[in-house]
């Protein structure tokens, strides 16, 4: 397998009414890669929009897929399986209920937890060995389901950390791709973002 190529997948819900949601922050943070490097996200392809980029010496392919959340695999393995793109150069970029708000935490690999976009990406890749940074959106609440929290907005005071976070995690796909998963580990899990 082509060891040069990377795979950065930002996972949302496509539309107007996802936009600025729990669940659309990988889309977020692509939207700063994008802007950062300099990288048209309006080719599309593999059910996504994507754009083409090389970075730190890699050939990034950055994918925005356009199936909803819960068939994320299916545009992560049609990219794959196109640049022949070996699963532990494939980052993942994902929300996350489980970690306290305010951090961004880098995983080599792991199960896929509540999240269904992780489920249909193992899934189709057949292996949970792929790297992904998980954005915090804060816990539910106990008496709203998980489903409309996820597809609920942030309040200004969480918007204004969640900003942060979103930088942090550009940093950190960044830093996997400048370095590797481990150094990026050491440099970012533990970061808390006071407001």
């Amino acid at each position: 397998m082509e060891d040069k190529f990377y795979l950065i997948v930002g996972l949302g819900n496509p539309g107007k009414n996802y936009v600025g949601t729990r669940h659309n922050v990988g889309y977020g943070v692509i939207d700063i890669l994008a802007k950062r490097h300099d990288i048209s996200m309006n080719r599309e392809k593999f059910k996504s929009f994507y754009g083409q980029k090389n970075l730190f010496e890699k050939k990034c392919i950055f994918l925005k897929p356009l199936t909803y959340m819960n068939l994320s695999g299916e545009a992560v393995i049609d990219a794959a399986k196109y640049f022949n793109i070996n699963p532990k150069n494939i980052i993942v970029i994902v929300d996350d209920i489980d970690i306290p708000f305010g951090t961004v935490k880098i995983k080599k690999k792991g199960s896929a937890g509540t999240h269904n976009g992780l489920k249909s990406i193992i899934y189709q890749l057949e292996t949970e060995e792929f790297p992904r940074v998980k954005v915090s959106v804060g816990k539910c609440p106990s008496y709203m389901d998980l489903k409309d929290f996820v597809l609920s907005g942030f309040s200004a005071n969480e918007s204004k950390i969640l900003n942060k976070e979103l930088e942090l995690s550009a940093d950190a796909v960044e830093e996997i791709l400048r370095a590797d998963v481990d150094k990026a580990m050491c440099k970012f899990n533990g970061v808390v973002i006071e407001e």
